[in-house]
This record gives structure tokens, C-alpha cells and sequence, in this order.
């Protein structure tokens, strides 16, 4: 009986439920964030209190069969450059196609510009981006995980990227308006998150967290938790 209570204890509230496994994966081939390592505290914090256990590294070796079967989320943080060969590349493909879910963070769109389904992945390539300053952002879908929180048009200060070849079957979540600052080139549509299914898995990118200050703001922490939410289909 005593057994039986515990066991009723434990799967209502969870105690003893394995953890989510979610990879962070920040190697970088090119410009190299600061916002890097306080980026990876914030995604473990964020995990130690929503039931999801990450593993950081920038050892490109992982994306092998057997190690990313423990995982359903990869998490590219601020990644730049050509960061996988050839062989990895394709490990990390069968891991989108058997149902794992990627999850982008600002520079990960500037990163494999030499490998088209990687960018279709991710949703967009960077192009550029003007000096970092505030610019307004509208919310298209208030009900997603990762923007219910917000109220309204949103004021925020980051580096905002401009986009090239922007994959069409992308869901905007958040729009930047470029009347509000100098440097946009994307008119009228320009998205700075989104996410999207994608050839057997799902996708999530926000091209927020630039700057150092953006992961102790709680409406960013809680922008970036509901897209771990959304790739863990929770």
C-alpha cells in the first residue's frame, strides 16, 4: 500500500520522470559571441526548472548516430561559420528526419552557408545587420509558446539581422518594424522569429540574444524557454 501511494505521489508530480535530453551547441568558425556562455547558464537554468537536462559542448564529433539518438532537441546558440563536415551533416539530417527538433539562437542563421537544407532548416540566412540599437517588434501569433507572454508591440534593444533567401513556408511569430530604426532591409517582411516543421522535424529560431543583457530579461528567457517547449512538442 505504502508503495502504492509513492508511486501515485511520483507520477503526479513528476518526481523520478526522466529529464529531456536537449543538446547546446555553440562552436563558432567565424565571429565569436560573448553572450555565448551566459547564454548556455540560461538554457540550463531554464532546464533545471522545466524538466529538460542540457548538455553543452562545441566538439562537432557528437553529431554521430549514437550520440544524438539521447537527444530530441539541438540547440545551435550563436554558432557561426562551417561548424560540421560532410559525414556530420548527414548524421544531423537523419536526426531531423527521424523526428528530432532543431532550435536556433541569433547566429545560428550565420552558420553552413554552403549547405542549402541547413538554411530551409533554420528558415533564413543572415545577410547583414546595422549597429545594434531598439527597434520595435510586432507579435503575429500571440498564442505560441514563445511570444503569449508578450503584450503588444514590443520595444527591445539587440542586433537585428537582415535576412536572405527566407525559406516561404516559415511561421512568423515575431515582425520587425524598419520605420522604427535605421539599417533594415527587409521591408515590410521581415521576420525575427519563427518557426516551422520541417523534412521529419521541427524547427524553432529567434534572432534575438546578441547581447549579453538579453539573457538576464525575463520576456527573452521566456521567449526562449517556449521554443524549447515547441521543439520538445510539450
Amino acid at each position: 500500500m505504502r508503495f502504492f501511494l509513492v508511486f501515485l505521489l511520483s507520477w503526479f508530480t513528476g518526481f523520478g520522470a526522466p529529464k529531456d535530453q536537449v543538446l547546446v551547441f555553440s562552436k563558432t568558425e567565424g565571429y565569436r559571441h560573448k553572450a555565448i556562455e551566459i547564454g548556455v547558464q540560461t538554457l540550463q537554468e531554464l532546464g533545471a526548472t522545466n524538466n529538460f537536462e542540457v548538455t553543452h559542448t562545441e566538439d562537432a564529433t557528437i553529431f554521430n548516430a549514437e550520440d544524438l539518438k539521447a537527444y530530441k532537441v539541438v540547440i545551435f546558440l550563436n554558432t557561426t561559420g562551417d561548424v560540421l563536415n560532410n559525414e556530420q551533416q548527414q548524421q544531423f539530417k537523419m536526426f531531423i528526419n527521424k523526428g528530432g527538433s532543431f532550435l536556433g539562437v541569433h547566429a545560428a542563421s550565420d552558420t553552413e552557408f554552403q549547405w542549402p537544407w541547413y538554411g530551409k532548416l533554420v528558415g533564413a540566412y543572415f545577410l547583414d545587420h546595422p549597429k545594434s540599437c531598439e527597434a520595435t517588434l510586432s507579435v503575429v501569433d500571440a498564442k505560441h509558446e514563445s511570444t503569449k507572454h508578450f503584450q503588444g508591440p514590443l520595444k527591445r534593444f539587440d542586433e537585428w539581422y537582415n535576412f536572405k533567401s527566407i525559406n516561404p513556408d516559415i511561421i512568423p511569430l515575431l515582425l520587425l518594424d524598419e520605420s522604427s530604426y535605421e539599417g533594415g532591409k527587409n521591408g515590410d517582411f521581415h521576420p525575427i522569429s519563427w518557426y516551422h516543421e520541417f523534412d521529419g522535424g521541427r524547427s524553432f529560431y529567434t534572432g534575438m540574444g546578441h547581447t549579453f543583457e538579453a539573457y538576464a530579461d525575463s520576456d527573452f528567457r521566456s521567449h526562449l524557454l517556449g521554443g524549447v517547449l515547441y521543439c520538445l512538442n510539450r
